[in-house]
């Protein structure tokens, strides 16, 4: 039996006796235990028939009506000329026709992926084949950059991000087409560019990183702009899968580097949405290789405001709808902004975390309760038609609400809590519904399940945990009430001992099927279903 525990948690086998570690107290997140621990008005929409139905919607090329389809194909692609390309309308009504993101078009394969849609053949297409030429080889960059034939070194997140969600596609897929040559070309690219900024071994030196972006092409750093230094937690998320993948050192290395530049920096760089891979890859890094980043820093400076733009976690209530949870410029000044995209990717990463950093079990619990929760306002249909600043259209061709807003302002044009965003203004959308925000909806549909209480969720922990090793079904459940709640659980066939990682003991042994555990008010349980009598 207690073999099966080590396998769970580390342990000391000394003389025949097991030594578990002690047991570690929850850390508490003062940003959410502002965050109410029941949100009301509480609805949380079945997320993971959201992303199939937004899917199965934007990929449909026969659609027809205004602004569609939302899809368009090229039948050669730029880089792989041998297969054809395609991309996403980054808007509904977008004014740049044909002119497809990545940062749209790769987390809506991986989004799509998770909640189980096969993106190598859908409506005909090898969508994930045709993806690969958003790979920039011929003007040699060597990386996935937001725009085919584009060039790195303007914003740091539009070009670490398309090769993170490559990654993890890569992960999803394995070796299609080029990709096992393009994953190790940018495991290098990084890694070179990581020794240019500083990073080297004698002395041991950590990278500098304090710049807007980086230029691959020439290997420079751009001073210029707002700086994104949290970029080191994509390099390291990227490098140490890297290093996951293929056992090179030099791409450990390069991701201790760039770890070590972030957990050194004296404020909070958050801005986007790479400070929680930064965070996540630092617990992992910790548990799996003995590393001691600071995780409880990145945490606090992904929830608190940060002094660029404001950027954090809303907490509060505007126009009596509880808004908890969402991310952006959190000014606490009556002129919030929260972004659809942020929290997505957000939950993907830190719902993973939990594996590694059981600290932070009940904090984690709670934030996703309400940041799944509070997103549906972003989408169709939860607030009047008179709040929703492009509902027309939706109501038209979306009836079932699946393409969200890009954003939720606490005022906009003398109303208080608006659906809307950024590109009617900006003159580059006819709509605000934004398909480069919703696309990362199946990372959030993927990790979520609702149980017999409500409120309770089963929150999945291996979904979004990319290159983890082989491990036991894994998840993690909040109580929110003030008293003790038994939940359900359905552990299959098979008989399973139900293990919670924070308590360290078993809920129940030998158990199948329907399984009742009971939590604690105001607590979270991280259980882990390992085989009954293992031995």
């Amino acid at each position: 039996m207690m073999q099966s525990i080590c396998l769970i948690i580390s342990c000391l086998l000394i003389g025949g006796i097991t030594i578990l570690p002690a047991q570690v107290s929850q850390i508490t997140i003062q940003r959410i235990e502002l965050m109410p621990n029941e949100p009301s008005p509480y609805s949380m929409r079945d997320w993971k028939k959201v992303a199939i139905s937004y899917d199965s919607f934007v990929y449909d090329i026969n659609k027809t009506g205004q602004y569609l389809p939302l899809v368009f194909t090229r039948p050669q692609g730029t880089n792989y000329p041998q297969n054809p390309s395609f991309g996403l309308d980054s808007y509904v009504g977008t004014n740049s026709n044909n002119n497809g993101e990545a940062v749209n078009v790769l987390p809506s394969l991986v989004g799509a992926t998770l909640v189980g849609v096969d993106k190598t053949n859908q409506y005909g297409m090898n969508w994930v084949l045709m993806s690969q030429d958003y790979f920039n080889k011929n003007n040699g960059e060597n990386l996935y950059l937001n725009n085919i034939g584009g060039h790195s070194g303007a914003d740091w997140w539009y070009d670490m991000m398309p090769n993170v969600w490559f990654y993890q596609l890569y992960d999803l897929y394995g070796k299609k087409g080029d990709a096992e040559n393009q994953f190790k070309l940018i495991a290098d690219r990084m890694a070179e560019a990581v020794r240019k900024m500083g990073g080297k071994t004698t002395p041991w030196t950590r990278a500098f990183m304090d710049y807007r972006a980086y230029d691959f092409l020439h290997m420079t750093p751009n001073p210029d702009g707002v700086h994104e230094p949290e970029a080191a937690g994509a390099y390291a998320w990227l490098l140490y899968n890297a290093y996951k993948q293929n056992g090179d050192r030099n791409y450990l290395q390069a991701a201790e580097w760039s770890m070590e530049y972030l957990t050194n920096l004296g404020s909070n760089p958050s801005y986007e949405l790479q400070l929680p891979y930064g965070a996540y890859i630092a617990a992992k890094m910790n548990a799996e290789i003995g590393t001691k980043y600071d995780v409880p820093k990145f945490l606090f400076w992904i929830f608190n405001r940060g002094p660029l733009r404001g950027w954090g976690t809303i907490v509060g209530k505007w126009n009596g709808y509880d808004v908890s949870g969402l991310v952006g410029e959190a000014n606490d000044a009556g002129n919030d902004y929260a972004f659809q995209l942020n929290g997505l990717q957000q939950a993907g990463q830190l719902a993973p975390l939990v594996r590694y950093d059981k600290r932070f079990a009940r904090a984690i619990g709670k934030w996703i309760l309400n940041v799944a929760n509070a997103t549906r306002l972003m989408f169709p249909g939860f607030l009047p038609a008179s709040h929703q600043d492009s509902h027309t259209w939706s109501d038209l061709y979306d009836p079932d609400g699946v393409i969200g807003y890009e954003a939720l302002r606490e005022k906009d044009a003398g109303l208080d809590l608006v659906s809307t965003g950024d590109a009617k203004k900006g003159g580059w959308a006819g709509t605000n519904l934004s398909l480069y925000s919703t696309s990362s909806i199946g990372y959030l549909g993927a990790i979520l399940e609702t149980t017999n209480e409500d409120k309770i969720l089963k929150i999945d922990l291996l979904k979004t945990d990319f290159f983890r090793d082989t491990a036991y079904p894994s998840y993690l459940l909040f109580n929110p009430f003030a008293t003790t709640k038994s939940v359900l659980i359905n552990v299959g066939p098979a008989p399973v001992d139900i293990y919670d990682v924070v308590s360290e003991s078993f809920l129940a042994q030998n158990v199948t099927g329907a399984t009742s555990i009971s939590i604690s008010g105001n607590k979270a349980v991280s259980i882990v279903l390992a085989p009954a009598g293992g031995t």
